[in-house]
C-alpha cells in the first residue's frame, strides 16, 4: 500500500514538473515572439528610415505570432493530455 502512494505522489510530482515546464515555455514563447517583433520593426525603421511605423508594424506581427504559438502549445498540449487519459481509462 506504501508503494503504491508513493508511486501516486511520484506521478503527480511529474504532472507538476510538466504542467510548470509548459506555462514557462507560454510565458517565454510569448515574450521571444514580442521582443523579435520588435527589434526586426526597429532595425527596419533605422536602415529605411521609417520610424516608427516598422517597428509598430512588426511589434504587431509579434505579438500575433506569440498568440498563435499559446494556441499552437495548448491544442498539443490538450491532445497529449487527452492521449494520457485514455490511456488511464484503457488499464
Amino acid at each position: 500500500m506504501a508503494k503504491d502512494n508513493k508511486q501516486r505522489m511520484a506521478a503527480e510530482r511529474r504532472e507538476l514538473y510538466k504542467s510548470l515546464g509548459f506555462l514557462s515555455s507560454v510565458g517565454i514563447c510569448m515574450v521571444a515572439s514580442i521582443m523579435i517583433g520588435m527589434a526586426m520593426g526597429y532595425y527596419l525603421d533605422q536602415w529605411l528610415g521609417t520610424a516608427p511605423w516598422m517597428l509598430l508594424i512588426f511589434l504587431g506581427f509579434g505579438i500575433v505570432s506569440g498568440f498563435r504559438n499559446i494556441f499552437i502549445l495548448t491544442n498539443r498540449e490538450l491532445r497529449r493530455q487527452k492521449r494520457l487519459n485514455q490511456d488511464d481509462s484503457d488499464k
